[in-house]
């Protein structure tokens, strides 16, 4: 019988993995850009090929067995990370690693194992390379008799690079995505695994920097004014961006100076100064999505929800888990990439508009709470830079307070252990990072969620085990929000006193279907399922029903402007969510929400809400202006600009 050539046997394994990739994690699998992932498929093929036929049939057939064996586990390790993070795998991920291999490695390990099935079938190609092993040919290769394989291989490159062009105009083609947009996400929805794999270990050597439009046409700004009467001075500090860009000879700052040059910043409103010498109390809860509110098993998270500013249209899109989510909050910039977040995780980066900084600098008593380790994801050193110097946590003194050997740790404990050392001061600013909510959603994994397990199926609800666990670990986060308030109520500063919580993302160990199922609507697992809420509260204010779309970018530019604090709007990406600018909210491949309806990317599907109607370039525009907001984060992190603007 005549043996299959080694080159087939690749091509074919290469495309099923491929294709199986994208059968399992997305709903749009055939598109232009799908040509392009084919003919790298077959580079990639030719490749291995070569690579396989070099040395006597023994060796050969070991290159082929542990290049197989190395692909299957990249194949299944991004399925697993994407299917159970929602992030994708890059080689920046394993400048985190730490944090997993420290904190969650039994954890990896169970939702490896219970995606097995998939996995197994990565493997396939391979197991079955190892059956059929003696009908393919690992025969040494004659470079003089077989010549004309480098031609061939010269030709599809050709063709490769032919393929770029199909489609070069339209929104993230393969042109776009290769020359001049930098996103994993894209990459691997549009250009495949292996594709994504090339661009990112060529990124990673020689550096890419996005293209980046600057135009001042690409202003978001709705109107200059909701008043007719009142002329609204812009939230910007005196800072001469023109003269900063004629002496600046770095490229890249002065593009960041272009851009902030470009930008008219965002205008006061009717709230500039409203919270001007209360207290703020800020919250990023874990895992809290507006799922988990109910008037009967979370009624403070719900009374918060409904009171003070309500906002209908808010969102905190899962980029990067925690950390990404954290960033987001505390920065108000887009968190680009695993690199970005490694630079502001090692505490170097300066920030004068970091809401520890601020708060200290009107003579605030600053305090930062975490019921986690003070270390994990090197919170001790990014807390540090944003001006929080007595940040406590497990491991670092809350240990001694908390019982920090539970898991996932008690939010009552930390609240009833804790504000005892700030509500005595004349005026204070608190951060609390929860994690009671965090994953682990089932009666056995989370203490939690089993310490409310009766409370919750007293009220007769028939969720399945994911979710129900999940609303249990939310109501521990309920009963510290709860305590606080008696608490600050009974020393009778809850009026001067204003509550501001933001998930870091959805609860991602729920499937979509598993959100749907305490969803009062339907979600879709790109845009929709990261569809929450921003509590900002006050107990003497009247409510204010926001329906602007916003994100954890505009938590902080909005608290700014609430309590009257000199800053410049236009060094964030996010905006005050009260202000004329438009609202917008970005997602981790590029989909975005507007006022005016939800953009698609992988689809490239634009859905306007019922009765809006665009003018013929908005989607354009409006991808134009996410390019460019999440451009200048990155920018603004690797050149540390901050340093370079405010003293």
């Amino acid at each position: 019988m005549k043996k299959i050539s080694l080159l087939i046997v690749y091509l074919v394994s290469f495309i099923y993995m491929e294709f199986l990739y994208k059968i399992l994690l997305f709903d749009n699998i055939f598109k232009l850009s799908i040509i392009n992932m084919l003919v790298f498929i077959i580079i990639v093929s030719l490749f291995m090929y070569l690579i396989s036929k070099l040395f006597n049939e023994r060796v050969n057939k070991i290159i082929y067995i542990v290049s197989m064996i190395l692909i299957s586990i990249w194949f299944s390790a991004n399925f697993v990370i994407k299917d159970y993070f929602d992030f994708y795998l890059s080689l920046s991920t394993f400048k985190v690693a730490d944090q997993v291999v420290g904190g969650f490695l039994s954890k990896a390990v169970i939702e490896t194992l219970k995606r097995i099935i998939p996995i197994i079938l990565f493997f396939l190609p391979l197991i079955m390379g190892i059956i059929f092993n003696k009908y393919i040919s690992y025969k040494q290769f004659n470079i003089t008799k077989n010549i004309g394989i480098f031609f061939v291989m010269l030709l599809v490159f050709g063709m490769y690079l032919i393929s770029l062009n199909i489609g070069k105009n339209k929104v993230y083609s393969a042109y776009e995505l290769y020359y001049h947009v930098n996103d994993v996400a894209l990459n691997m929805e549009n250009l495949g695994v292996f594709n994504t794999f090339y661009l990112d270990i060529k990124r990673t050597i020689f550096g890419f920097e996005e293209k980046l439009v600057i135009d001042s046409n690409l202003n978001n700004e709705q109107s200059d004014n909701k008043d007719n009467v009142i002329v609204y001075e812009y939230n910007n500090l005196e800072i001469d961006f023109e003269s900063l860009l004629s002496s600046e000879s770095n490229s890249s700052i002065k593009k960041i100076h272009e851009y902030m040059l470009n930008d008219s910043g965002t205008l006061q409103n009717e709230y500039t100064g409203m919270f001007e010498g209360k207290n703020l109390i800020l919250f990023m809860a874990e895992s809290f999505n507006e799922i988990a509110v109910s008037e009967e098993l979370t009624p403070t998270l719900y009374k918060l929800v409904n009171n003070g500013f309500v906002f209908k249209n808010f969102y905190t899109p899962t980029i990067y888990s925690t950390i990404g989510g954290e960033f987001q909050e505390l920065t108000g910039l887009y968190a680009e990439s695993l690199d970005v977040l490694k630079d502001f995780r090692s505490g170097n980066i300066y920030f004068p508009q970091g809401i520890g900084n601020v708060f200290n600098n009107l003579n605030y008593n600053t305090y930062a709470y975490h019921n986690n380790s003070y270390t994990f994801q090197d919170r001790n050193k990014y807390l540090k830079s944003m001006g929080f110097n007595n940040f406590l946590a497990c491991n670092n003194g809350i240990e001694k307070l908390i019982d920090c050997n539970i898991w996932p740790r008690s939010d009552v404990e930390m609240i009833e252990k804790t504000y005892i050392d700030y509500i005595d001061k004349d005026n204070f600013m608190v951060f609390y990072a929860t994690v009671s909510g965090h994953s682990g959603y089932s009666w056995s994994a989370n203490a939690m969620a089993r310490k409310h397990k009766e409370e919750y199926l007293n009220a007769g609800l028939n969720y399945s085990e994911g979710p129900a666990s999940y609303i249990a670990s939310q109501m521990e986060l309920d009963r510290a929000l709860e305590l606080l308030i008696q608490k600050l109520d009974e020393k009778g500063i809850l009026e001067d006193t204003v509550i501001a919580l933001v998930g870091d993302h959805y609860p991602y160990e729920l499937t979509i279907d598993e959100v749907n199922e305490v969803s009062s609507y339907e979600k879709d697992s790109v845009v929709l399922v990261n569809k929450s809420n921003f509590i900002l509260w006050n107990s003497s204010m009247e409510n204010v029903v926001v329906e602007k779309v916003g994100s954890q970018l505009d938590v902080i530019p909005t608290i700014y402007n609430l309590f009257g604090i000199d800053y410049d709007s236009r060094l964030f990406v996010g905006k005050d969510i009260l202000s004329t600018e438009g609202g917008l909210a970005i997602f981790g491949n590029r989909s975005w929400v507007s006022d005016k309806g939800i953009y698609y990317s992988h689809k490239n599907e634009f859905v306007a809400y019922n009765g809006v109607e665009v003018e013929e370039d908005y989607v354009k525009k409006i991808n134009q202006i996410v390019n460019s907001k999440i451009s200048i984060s990155k920018l603004i992190i690797e050149n540390n600009y901050y340093k370079k603007v405010i003293n």
